[in-house]
């Protein structure tokens, strides 16, 4: 085991990583030792290729924690002893599943839930809006009201991509009486309609909206979707926020805006690098509320991850894998 790993063992002899374990919690969602084999979590990033090659040496299993570690051709590659990939989640864009499948590597995933990242959404409007970050240290450092909140009642929330997660949150915003609009580039008014919102151009959609949030598939035709030219539309009262995937969004962009006072704030919770780099600029950038990749990290989505993979490796074992993917 390495210095930054625990594990239980079993008596079969195969070992099994489990990766990316942040909070080291992963052994108590599932019964990882009815596998009868040796399972070491790891609580670390993996830092390079040569750390993963370290790290996953000489097992047959790795659980991957969604797209938290790469997996490229090259990677993989190296790993001849891999047998079972098991990732959290039915999609993970940092697996090369070609290369998997070529190399005969059996690579698995999970279900998930589709309520936690836009709950936490919400968070992010709420404390955005609200600046409760900011409020709540000027309480505990002796001091009191230093700042003027938004509202959500009358005001447009504009939702970028009306998928599962932006219809949630379309939903949600209407609930609190605010005038939902969407886009996205193929969105009908057909499926606008089917949510309760207005579809809209993409230029009204950043020029009016208070709240703009963004739920999109990140693909090099989306990638850099909110750029310099979209946040110059934004109202200098509305304020931003992505719990999608950090490419979606101009990040130098964003910094910048935010540090002309161009936009009201921005809550952020996916980034281009992550574990987010100490002197990222976004770490100093004013009116934001930054969360380390949360959308997912729930009771229930962590319990529904390890318990289907820890089935998905019993089910490899026995010679009849479930919810395959390569």
């Amino acid at each position: 085991m390495t210095p930054d790993s625990h594990g239980v063992r079993g008596g079969a002899g195969m070992r099994i990583v489990v990766l990316d374990d942040y909070q080291s919690v992963a052994s108590g969602y599932a019964e990882w030792d009815t596998l009868g084999a040796e399972v070491e979590f790891v609580s670390r990033p993996i830092r390079d290729t040569e750390d993963l090659m370290r790290v996953v040496s000489g097992a047959e299993v790795v659980v991957a924690m969604r797209e938290r570690t790469l997996f490229s051709a090259a990677r993989l590659s190296q790993l001849r002893d891999l047998k079972l990939l098991v990732t959290t989640g039915r999609v993970n864009a940092s697996i090369d599943l070609d290369a998997a499948r070529a190399q005969g590597i059996v690579v698995c995933g999970t279900e998930s839930t589709t309520s936690a990242t836009p709950e936490l959404t919400w968070g992010l409007i709420l404390s955005v809006l609200r600046s409760i970050p900011t409020e709540d240290a000027a309480v505990r450092s002796g001091g009191w009201q230093s700042t003027v909140g938004g509202d959500l009642l009358g005001h447009r929330l504009g939702v970028i991509g009306l998928g599962r997660l932006g219809a949630q949150v379309a939903r949600v915003g209407a609930a609190f009486g605010m005038d939902v609009v969407a886009w996205s580039q193929n969105l009908d008014e057909a499926r606008a309609a089917e949510v309760g919102v207005e579809a809209v151009s993409k230029q009204e959609l950043f020029a009016t909206s208070d709240v703009l949030t963004v739920h999109y598939k990140l693909s090099e035709r989306s990638r850099g979707l909110v750029a310099a030219e979209e946040l110059s539309l934004m109202k200098p009262t509305s304020i931003l926020v992505n719990t999608s995937r950090a490419g979606l969004v101009d990040t130098e962009a964003l910094v910048a805006v935010l540090e002309a006072g161009r936009i009201r704030g921005a809550g952020i919770d996916v980034y281009d690098t992550e574990p987010l780099p100490s002197d990222h600029a976004l770490r100093s950038a004013p009116r934001t509320v930054l969360t380390p990749h949360l959308g997912y990290v729930t009771d229930e989505t962590y319990r529904i991850f390890f318990t289907q993979a820890v089935e998905a490796i019993a089910a490899w074992m026995a010679g009849e894998p479930i919810r395959q993917l390569s």
